[in-house]
C-alpha cells in the first residue's frame, strides 16, 4: 500500500554514519544484532527521521534539521523526556529506547524510538484508500476526539511539569512568534505587522483550564491501522508540546485544514487530504471539539489567525536558510509563496472578525 510511509535513500548532506550509530544503538539497546541499513523518510520540513533495520528490529531515529536557525524547537532531549513521561499513560506514542546529547556520533544530539508501523496520510489519498464520505467523516470526528483525549491528560500525574508555565502561555506564544517573524524575515517576505498588532489586541485571558498542548496535531503527525483506516493507532512528533490553552492547539491544527471550498492559492498549499468528499469543515471540527470538551470557543477566530500565523512563522524560518543558503534543499525554496499564502488568509479571517 502506497499509504504506508516508506523509507528512502537518504538526501545528500544529511547522511549519517552507520558504524557510528550501529555502536551507540548496541551499547543502549538489548538484543540488536545483524547489519545495520539506514534510509530516511522524505516528507517533513523539520527534524529528520530516519529508518534504521537492525534484524528483525525497526526503529527510528530524530535529529535536528541541519542548519537550524531556532534550538527550542529541536531539543531531541525534551522530546525524548515528553514520550518517556506519556508512553505508560499514552499508549498512542511510540515507545522511547534511547537518547544522547553526544554530537560527536552524528553531529547533534538525537534519540531512537519503536517504529510504529501503518498508514499516514499525506497530500492526496492513495488510490487503493478509498473512504466512503461516511468513513472520512468518521476519521475526521476520530482524529478530534483523540486531540481532545490529548487535552484531558493530568499533567502532573503524567510527570509533565517540566513542559511548560501555563500562565501567560498565549501572550508568551504571540509576543515569541512576532519575534521569531521579524528576525527571520527576509527581504522578499512580508511584513506580516497588521497580523502581529491585531493578535497582540485582540489576546485572551489565561485559561482556567490549561492542558497538554501538542503544538503539531494534524492528519500526517497520526498513524492509522493498515487492516482499519479509520482507527488512529498512533501520534507522533511532540518535539513541541507544552502546558497551555488547548485553543491554541486546536487553531494551530485547523491552520492546516484545507477545505474543498478554500481558495485556489490555500489549495496548492495543502499538504493532507481534509478537503476529501465527507470531510468536516473546520467549523464542524470546532463545533465537535466544543460539544465534546465543554469549552467556550466564542473567540476562535484569534486562535485560528494565531495559528495561520505561526505556520506562517514555521515556513518563512525555513525558508530563511534557503534564502541565506544555509541549507541548499531545493524544497524550501517554493516556501515563500507558502509564507504570503497563509498571510492572506489570515488577513481575511481578521478582516471578517467579529472580535
Amino acid at each position: 500500500m502506497t499509504a504506508i510511509d516508506k523509507a528512502v535513500s537518504i538526501r545528500s548532506g544529511e547522511e549519517i554514519d552507520p558504524a557510528a550509530i550501529k555502536k551507540f544503538l548496541q551499547e543502549n539497546i538489548d538484543n540488536l544484532s545483524g547489519d545495520i541499513i539506514i534510509t530516511q523518510f522524505p516528507s517533513g520540513y523539520s527534524n529528520l527521521t530516519y529508518l534504521l533495520e537492525m534484524g528483525s528490529k525497526q526503529m527510528v531515529l530524530r535529529r535536528p534539521p541541519i542548519g537550524a536557525k531556532v534550538k527550542a524547537g529541536h531539543d531531541m532531549g525534551r522530546e525524548y523526556k515528553v514520550l518517556k513521561a506519556l508512553y505508560p499513560v499514552f499508549p498512542y506514542c511510540p515507545k522511547p529506547l534511547a537518547y544522547t546529547e553526544d554530537s560527536s556520533i552524528i553531529g547533534s544530539p538525537f534519540f531512537v524510538m519503536e517504529k510504529l508501523s501503518g498508514i499516514i496520510l499525506r497530500k492526496d489519498l492513495p488510490p487503493e484508500l478509498n473512504f466512503s464520505k461516511e468513513q472520512a467523516r468518521n476519521l475526521c470526528l476520530t482524529l478530534t476526539d483523540l486531540q481532545a483525549d490529548i487535552h484531558a491528560l493530568d499533567v502532573k500525574a503524567c510527570g509533565l511539569d517540566f513542559i511548560g508555565k501555563p500562565a501567560g502561555y498565549v501572550q508568551r506564544q504571540v509576543e515569541g512568534w512576532s519575534t521569531r517573524y521579524r528576525k527571520a524575515k527576509t527581504d522578499d517576505a512580508p511584513d506580516c505587522e497588521t497580523i502581529m498588532a491585531w493578535l497582540k489586541e485582540k489576546m485572551p485571558a489565561d485559561t482556567d483550564q490549561p492542558t497538554i498542548v501538542h503544538n503539531d496535531y494534524k492528519f500526517d503527525n497520526v498513524v492509522l491501522d493498515i487492516n482499519n483506516p479509520e482507527k488512529i493507532i498512533g501520534v507522533l512528533d511532540w518535539e513541541m508540546t507544552t502546558y497551555g490553552d488547548p485553543l491554541l492547539d486546536l487553531g494551530n491544527s485547523l491552520a492546516y485544514w484545507v477545505e474543498e471550498n478554500d481558495p485556489k492559492e490555500m489549495q496548492m498549499i495543502r499538504t493532507m487530504p481534509t478537503n476529501m468528499p465527507g470531510a468536516l469543515t473546520r467549523r464542524e471540527i470546532l463545533d465537535h471539539y466544543a460539544e465534546r470538551t465543554g469549552r467556550n470557543t466564542r473567540q476562535f477566530d484569534f486562535y485560528y489567525t494565531f495559528g495561520l500565523f505561526r505556520l506562517t512563522v514555521i515556513a518563512q524560518q525555513i525558508y530563511y536558510r534557503y534564502y541565506h543558503k544555509i541549507t541548499d534543499n531545493k524544497r524550501f525554496a517554493s516556501l515563500i509563496f507558502v509564507v504570503k499564502a497563509l498571510e492572506n488568509a489570515a488577513l481575511k479571517v481578521i478582516e471578517s472578525s467579529t472580535l
